[in-house]
């Protein structure tokens, strides 16, 4: 049993084409979920998230898809979901029973039109997020204009974390703005992430960028203002935990950057999914409503506690009717009767797999 505090129940979200399903799909091969990568386009089985057959032949995503994986000691329950504006609901849904969230933007379109629309149902539910600044390859790619449009159009306080070694066709890697490093990704599909010293062209600006950070870092921190005015050395686990708080407190964005088609970045993305996304532990106070008294009820996650849970997605399948569940409070077993609250009706559970959790099955 993973302990709730190495969960992470995420989603992925962001405009078409900014290539949500592209880096689904790399998250889940360098994670040993899968061993082959498969493209959205291209040929192929296509993308392993894209499981209807007229998604492949779109090469869109119309539904959204769940799986789970692990990240060295953390399991990440990862929910894809569409970027296309017709498919805004299946967003919506998903999103309602997450933790936390990856909004990714094209690094060059930035901020467009449904990403709008997915800042505004983020902050609807309350969910931290980090934002992945993805096709850093593609001409015309610019993160720090992306960066801008973060604070202008969406009103977030972006925390830039990582600097690019070259853009667009030159796109090499990133630098490390906490641990001052430069990370480079080798071999067939960039599965070996080389971590090296700042090339000696590029020292000055990473060290001007990693100011930059430490001077809005400091703004959340005390201890890390008395350590800049001393002129004393900031530790790297007192900004991994000002960021973490900050982050959890829906005051800061952090910012990462990379090209999933071209396999770099993703790895460090996963590193700040287990750093600065919410466990189960740690998203804010679930409430919920009475169907009786129509009061409002704060929920404990406890496994011992009655069953609350909630049926985000439904789908039929040859073996018959599936539904994804969030369980917020209780156990679920398979042969147990529940409560359906919005009909009044009891449903035997005639099979439980694996769920979105916040405690035990």
């Amino acid at each position: 049993m993973i302990p709730r505090s190495n969960i992470r129940n995420i989603g992925i979200s962001a405009h078409i084409d900014s290539g949500k399903t592209t880096l689904s799909e790399r998250i889940l091969f360098y994670t040993g979920r899968i061993y082959k990568i498969e493209e959205v386009r291209g040929g192929g089985s296509g993308a392993t998230m894209d499981f209807m057959e007229l998604e492949g032949e779109r090469g869109i995503t119309i539904t959204s898809a769940a799986t789970t994986c692990t990240w060295n000691d953390t399991q990440i329950n990862l929910i894809d979901t569409p970027g296309h504006v017709d498919f805004t609901i299946e967003v919506e849904r998903s999103l309602r029973v997450l933790d936390g969230a990856i909004m990714v933007l094209c690094a060059v379109a930035g901020v467009q039109s449904q990403s709008l629309t997915v800042d505004r149902q983020m902050k609807r539910y309350r969910i931290p997020r980090i934002a992945f600044i993805n096709k850093m390859d593609r001409l015309g790619a610019n993160p720090f204009s992306v960066v801008q449009a973060l604070r202008d159009k969406l009103n977030l306080n972006p925390l830039l974390l990582q600097y690019p070694i070259g853009s667009e066709q030159t796109f090499e890697g990133v630098i490390d703005l906490i641990e001052m490093t430069a990370h480079y990704f080798a071999g067939e599909n960039g599965e070996q992430r080389l971590i090296l010293p700042i090339p000696e062209n590029l020292r000055e600006q990473a060290q001007e960028a990693r100011e930059k950070l430490l001077d809005l870092l400091s703004m959340f921190s005390d201890t890390i203002m008395e350590k800049l005015l001393d002129g004393e050395a900031v530790p790297q686990a007192l900004m991994w935990e000002t960021i973490r708080k900050a982050t959890l407190s829906l005051q800061l964005t952090p910012v990462l950057m990379g090209s999933a088609f071209k396999n770099k970045g993703v790895q460090n993305l996963l590193d700040g999914i287990a750093h600065y996304l919410p466990s189960p532990n740690e998203r804010e106070v679930v409430q919920a409503i009475d169907s009786q008294t129509q009061a409002s009820v704060t929920v404990d996650c406890h496994p011992d506690n009655p069953l609350l849970a909630l049926a985000f997605k439904i789908t039929d399948e040859d073996t018959g009717q599936l539904t994804y569940t969030r369980l917020y409070s209780g156990t679920l077993r398979q042969g147990d009767t529940v409560k359906n609250s919005r009909t009044g009706k009891r449903v035997r559970i005639d099979w439980c797999g694996c769920t979105l959790t916040t405690d035990k099955r």
